[in-house]
């Protein structure tokens, strides 16, 4: 059974189960800590606090954020800078270089942030190749790692033994599975 989130935790009871990001947020709060932040952010600021009990160090420092707008007009040549913003002005730039549907997808933000120094023509380019993959049947959606429950669904439904099988059947497994400790991935 799961124990309850506590300063007093154990750090292997708090990293074997699973918690919602509201509750590592309201934990965070009721022990002086940012609350913001990412839910990988949030576990790893507990998990300090609960190895240390360090609230200071384990607050992360703040980002500092490039003015929103561009000094020179976006072109195909512009750059992908270090502290690269996804904002308004980029999305409406490459919404007129690609596509009126154009997003900020996974993919393209990964991009963005491990592909600095290249220029908005390379990620034009990686964009028309990422939905060329999207038109492939094995074509799967990556999903990040802290999505573990659209992760975990998406697994169930792959598994053949699962088939006929009810999204009803799915979230049941979930819930049973994230009670326990360990991994919540899913598994056969």
């Amino acid at each position: 059974m799961r124990p309850e989130l506590t300063k007093d935790l154990l750090i292997k009871d708090f990293t074997d189960f699973y918690w919602l990001k509201t509750e590592l947020q309201q934990f965070c709060r009721e022990n002086n800590m940012s609350s913001s932040g990412s839910k990988m952010e949030l576990s790893k600021r507990i998990e300090v606090f609960l190895t240390t009990g360090d609230t200071q160090q384990s607050k992360s420092p703040s980002k500092k954020r490039s003015s929103s707008k561009t000094k020179a007009p976006l072109t195909l040549d512009s750059v992908i800078g270090e502290n690269h913003r996804c904002s308004q002005e980029v999305r409406a730039f490459f919404k007129k270089a690609i596509h009126p549907t154009f997003h900020f997808s996974t993919y393209i933000q990964n991009y963005f942030k491990e592909n600095v120094g290249k220029t908005y023509r390379d990620v034009v380019k990686a964009w028309h190749e990422e939905e060329k993959r999207k038109k492939q049947p094995s074509y799967q959606k990556e999903i990040a790692p802290q999505f573990e429950y659209n992760r975990f669904i998406r697994d169930f439904f792959n598994d053949p033994k699962n088939n006929g099988k009810s999204r009803d059947d799915a979230i049941a497994a979930w819930k049973h599975l994230k009670l326990q400790p360990g991994s919540n991935q899913y598994r056969s």
